[in-house]
């Protein structure tokens, strides 16, 4: 998949849903899917398990950034190259790669009005 000239994201963001965000991982990062499958159930374990939506609203924050950044083909493929570095580079390297995965990450949630972290 590519992006229009304009570097416009490949789909739109998608509301924050279980199946709208399922539907848009399959589409910008089909295979991702067994992960958001398997991290759905866990939430979904842990909130029955505590009486208690945080989990499953955690999933769908997380998730929905997932989402934002992997509608941006340049972005994700960034953030990839950034989290190959903060695990691979050395210390210096790992450091700077953190820092600036930790602003994409930012970004990510203020574009959705979510609370930084």
């Amino acid at each position: 998949m590519t992006t229009s000239a304009a570097g416009e994201p490949l789909i739109p963001q998608p509301p924050a849903t279980v199946t709208a965000l399922r539907q848009a991982v399959a589409t910008v990062a089909p295979a991702a899917l067994p992960a958001f499958t398997r991290e759905l159930d866990q939430a979904a374990d842990q909130a029955r398990q505590g009486s208690d939506l945080a989990p499953l609203q955690r999933f769908i924050a997380q998730w929905s950034v997932y989402v934002h950044i992997q509608r941006h083909p340049r972005l994700a493929a960034r953030y990839g190259q950034l989290e190959e570095r903060a695990t691979t580079g050395d210390a210096g390297e790992a450091r700077r790669a953190a820092s600036e995965i930790g602003r994409i990450l930012d970004e990510a949630h203020a574009a959705l009005g979510q609370a930084l972290r």
